[in-house]
């Protein structure tokens, strides 16, 4: 029943910016902690950013200072604006469900218990 569907990627040049969503329906969706992952082919899912019921925010390095995750609760959608895209984040990119309103520490895996299908981004030089 929970669902989680992103979109908005595609092919952008380095430096170029994308707008991810990611529609959330089957729970209740202000309640928990919600986050954004990528994997590049070849390399291990890593976090990218995080935000939990409360709204307060998480940012992995590689996205400090470019990227911004925020969620509309009225619309049951995550967002992420990613800005001064470089070619290292070519990656599908995916939203998952945290266990409750708190982020974990950390981005691993196993805190997150329901996953969208993923949105490909792919950024050229």
């Amino acid at each position: 029943q929970v669902q989680l569907v992103e979109s908005g990627g595609g092919s952008v040049q380095a430096g170029g910016s994308l707008r991810l969503s990611c529609a959330a329906s089957g729970y209740a969706f202000s309640s928990y902690c919600m986050g954004w992952f990528r994997q590049a082919p070849g390399k291990e899912r890593e976090g990218v950013a995080k935000i939990d019921g409360y709204g307060s925010t998480n940012y992995a390095d590689s996205a400090k200072g470019r990227f911004t995750i925020s969620k509309d609760n009225a619309k049951n959608t995550l967002y992420l604006q990613m800005n001064t895209l470089k070619p290292e984040g070519t990656a599908k990119y995916y939203c998952a469900r945290g266990v409750d309103r708190y982020c974990r520490l950390g981005y691993r895996s196993n805190d997150y218990s329901y996953w969208g299908q993923g949105t490909q981004v792919t950024v050229s030089s």
